[in-house]
C-alpha cells in the first residue's frame, strides 16, 4: 500500500503551508528519515523527513504551492507497487493563491485543530464527512476511527518525527536504544538532550551549519514578510496590556557565577530566565494559554519560546518542558536550536508547542522595551540589560544591578491581576533564586 505524504501541521494555528523545495524528484529512491522536502510556516522554513522507504511519485503540489494541512502532496510507493496522481484520493491541483481546495475542487472548511489532527494522522480532509459543512475535531477522529475499524487506517509518511536525525545518530554512537528513551519534544519526540542526558556523557561540540538564503521578492525576505503579516496579525487582533518591574538581580548574577564553574554549556542570562519563567508558570498555571476560538485554551506542557534575531527576520525556536530541566540541560538545548535557527536547519519539532515567548534585548544594551504577544500564545516578557542604578534600600540610596522585565500580555486570555501575579512570582524567584529549592 502506497504511503502518502501530506503537509504536515507544524503550528498550532496552522491552516496551510507552502512548498518551498522538493529535495527529491519522482522517481527517486527515499530512505525513511532523509529530509524530503521543503516546508515554509508562519514562522520558518523546515525540512519536513520521509517517515518511509521507497520511490516518491506522484507529487501533486509543486514549489510555491500553498497546500490546506492534510493534503496528500505525493505517494512513497514500495518496491513492486503503482501509483498514479490520477487515482489518488487528494491529488488534485492545488492553487496558488492559497485556497483551501478539496479533490473535487471545492472547498474544504475545517477547523485548526482538524486540520493538525488530521495532518497527525495522514487523513486527507477531502475524505471527512462533516454535517455541519465545517471539519471538526470529532469528524476527524470519527473518520480515523471508521478506518481502522475497516483496517485501511491512513499512513503518513510525513509527521512529528519520533526522533530528531541529531538524536538517532547519537544514540547509535553511544549504543542506546532510541525507542527505549523518554523523549522530551512534542508528543514524546526524543532530542539530542535526550540521547545525552541518558548516557550520562557530554555532548559533541556543535558544527556551525552552512547559512542558508532566503528566497526574496522585492527585497524583503520571506521570514521578514510572514514575521511582518504575524505581528500585525497580534497587532490588530489581540488587545495588549503591559506590566512592568524593576528587579535586583545581584544574586541572579552570583548564580550565574556559580553555574558557569561547572563543565557543559555556557550558561547565559536567558537560561537562568527560561528555567524561572518555567517555574513561574507551574505556579501560574493560567499564563500558560492561549485565546481560541472564542475560548480559553490551557496547555499541559510549560514550552518556552526565545525570539532569535536572524539576519531575515526573527525565529522563535522552542524550549520543550522546561520546568522539568536542568539548567544545563536549558543551556544545551538552547545553544543547538539557537545556532540551528541561525543556520536556517530548524526542524518541526524545534518550532511547535511554544506556550510563552523571551525576548532578551539586553546584550544590545536595551534598558526596556514591549514586546508583541507572540500568537497565539498569551504572554511575552521582554527583558531589558543589567544596569548598575541607584535604588532605595533600607531608606538609603545605594547603588545595585538591576534589569527591567516588561510583560506584554494578551487581554483576551490573560487580565492585569493575573500577570501581576505571575510578574511579581518571577521577580521574587529572580531576586531570590533559591526559592526554586522550596
Amino acid at each position: 500500500m502506497p504511503t502518502t505524504v501530506i503537509m504536515p501541521a507544524l503550528e498550532l494555528a496552522q491552516e496551510t503551508g507552502k512548498v518551498v523545495r522538493w529535495l527529491k524528484a519522482p522517481g527517486d529512491a527515499v530512505t525513511r528519515g532523509e529530509p524530503l522536502v521543503e516546508i515554509e510556516t508562519d514562522k520558518v522554513t523546515v525540512e519536513i523527513e520521509a517517515t518511509a522507504s521507497g520511490i516518491l511519485r506522484d507529487i501533486t503540489a509543486r514549489e510555491g504551492d500553498v497546500v490546506p494541512v492534510g493534503r496528500t502532496i505525493a505517494l512513497i510507493l514500495a518496491p513492486g507497487e503503482v501509483g498514479s496522481a490520477e487515482s489518488t484520493p487528494g491529488a488534485a491541483t492545488v492553487r496558488h493563491v492559497g485556497a483551501v481546495a478539496s479533490a473535487s475542487g471545492a472547498t474544504v472548511k475545517a477547523s485548526p485543530l482538524a486540520r493538525r489532527i488530521a495532518a497527525e494522522h495522514g487523513v486527507d480532509l477531502a475524505l471527512v464527512k462533516s454535517r455541519s459543512g465545517r471539519i471538526e475535531k470529532a469528524d476527524v477522529l470519527a473518520h480515523v476511527a471508521s478506518q481502522s475499524a475497516s483496517g485501511a487506517a491512513p499512513r503518513a509518511a510525513v509527521r512529528l518525527i519520533a526522533a530528531s536525525p541529531k538524536a538517532r545518530r547519537l544514540a547509535s554512537e553511544r549504543g542506546l536504544d532510541v525507542a527505549a528513551l523518554v523523549g522530551s519534544g512534542p508528543a514524546g519526540a526524543v532530542l539530542a538532550a535526550d540521547v545525552a542526558s541518558a548516557a550520562r556523557a557530554p555532548r559533541p561540540a556543535l558544527v556551525p551549519a552552512a547559512a542558508t538564503t532566503e528566497t526574496r521578492g522585492e527585497g524583503v525576505g520571506t521570514v521578514w514578510r510572514i514575521m511582518a503579516e504575524r505581528m500585525t496579525a497580534s497587532w490588530t487582533s489581540a488587545p495588549h496590556f503591559y506590566l512592568v518591574r524593576e528587579v535586583n538581580v545581584s544574586r541572579l548574577i552570583a548564580w550565574r557565577a556559580q553555574a558557569e564553574k561547572a563543565p557543559g554549556a555556557r550558561i547565559t542570562y536567558t537560561d537562568l530566565l527560561v528555567k524561572l519563567v518555567a517555574a513561574a508558570i507551574v505556579r501560574h498555571p493560567r499564563v500558560n494559554a492561549s485565546w481560541k476560538d472564542g475560548a480559553i485554551v490551557r496547555h499541559a506542557d510549560v514550552n518556552i519560546g526565545l525570539a532569535v534575531a536572524i539576519e531575515d527576520g526573527l525565529i522563535v525556536p522552542v524550549i520543550h518542558r522546561a520546568d522539568a530541566l536542568q539548567l544545563s540541560e536549558i543551556a544545551a538545548r538552547r545553544e543547538d536550536v539557537v545556532s540551528r535557527g541561525q543556520a536556517g536547519k530548524l526542524r518541526p519539532a524545534d518550532i511547535q508547542g511554544g506556550v510563552f515567548t523571551i525576548s532578551n534585548l539586553g546584550m544590545y544594551g536595551v534598558d526596556a522595551f514591549s514586546a508583541i504577544v507572540n500568537p497565539p500564545q498569551a504572554a511575552i516578557l521582554a527583558v531589558g540589560r543589567i544596569a548598575d542604578r541607584v535604588v532605595a534600600v533600607n531608606g538609603q540610596a545605594v547603588v545595585q544591578p538591576t534589569m527591567m522585565l516588561t510583560l506584554s500580555c494578551d487581554h483576551r486570555a490573560l487580565d492585569g491581576a493575573r500577570g501581576a501575579q505571575f510578574l511579581g512570582t518571577l521577580a521574587d524567584l529572580i531576586e531570590e533564586p533559591l526559592a526554586l529549592l522550596s
